[in-house]
């Protein structure tokens, strides 16, 4: 595969003409963005998506759905209509609404005759470590463990694949199979040393390298004097 369809630059700005330049100025070069709260909730973005769409890019739409099974059902037949690419929701919203969500989606698309959005689920925010899944949380097992087990719920469920930080996705391949999707956010180029908020991270060589098919990177990219030379940085980082 081109390492390009696997980074997915995250449009974490506050409106969305930033992120519009931003995708203009990258739609060639990666090939896929995420579209989180911070834009989904700028008052500009009413009909943002759709326009994102009809440029002709993948969209992740990671809002992170954990609401009642119906509740989360009729949101993905929303998200169907809207045509992205990807959307997520919690593992921790149980199988019944995982399983609900996977199906509506699937019927959606089908009774409309357009392209199934690949459903991911959520394990365990990057921005989570040992001390407070088990201190604040109550999460009496390991990250890995933890990650592990939702993963199979995912899969039992009939979602796609899952979001976990690159730490865990050998685990996850192996728990659940080669072609079981993997996201990894926590991404930072061995030339950008700064974590910010995340906690569980890598460069995306070593993401790469433990089996993820996609990466998503944000400030790294959209936060560089060259946007484009970033982005051919980390494809030269990854093929080295």
């Amino acid at each position: 595969m081109d390492l390009r369809n696997k980074i997915c630059v995250a449009l974490d700005v506050d409106n969305c003409q930033k992120a519009k330049n931003i995708v203009t100025l990258l739609k060639n070069e990666v090939g896929l963005f995420k579209v989180g709260f911070q834009l989904f909730t700028d008052p500009g973005s009413s009909s943002f998506l759709d326009e994102l769409v009809g440029m002709g890019v993948k969209v992740f739409l990671d809002l992170k759905i954990n609401d009642i099974p119906n509740t989360a059902l009729n949101a993905a037949k929303n998200l169907v209509k809207r045509g992205v690419y990807m959307f997520n929701v919690h593992a921790s919203g149980g199988s019944n609404m995982l399983r609900s969500t996977a199906e509506a989606a699937a019927e959606e698309a089908d009774k409309l005759g357009l392209i199934r959005p690949v459903v991911l689920a959520v394990t365990v925010l990057t921005s989570i470590d040992s001390q407070i899944l088990k201190t604040e949380l109550n999460v009496g097992v390991s990250i890995e463990e933890q990650v592990i087990s939702l993963a199979r719920l995912a899969k039992q469920s009939g979602l796609d694949g899952v979001v976990a930080s690159p730490r865990e996705t050998k685990l996850v391949k192996s728990a659940c199979g080669e072609n079981f999707i993997v996201l990894t956010p926590g991404i930072r180029p061995a030339w950008s040393v700064k974590a910010d908020d995340q906690k569980r991270v890598t460069t995306p060589r070593e993401a790469i390298q433990n089996g993820s098919d996609f990466i998503v990177i944000g400030r790294p990219i959209i936060g560089a004097p060259d946007p484009q030379a970033a982005v051919s940085k980390i494809i030269s980082e990854i093929s080295k």
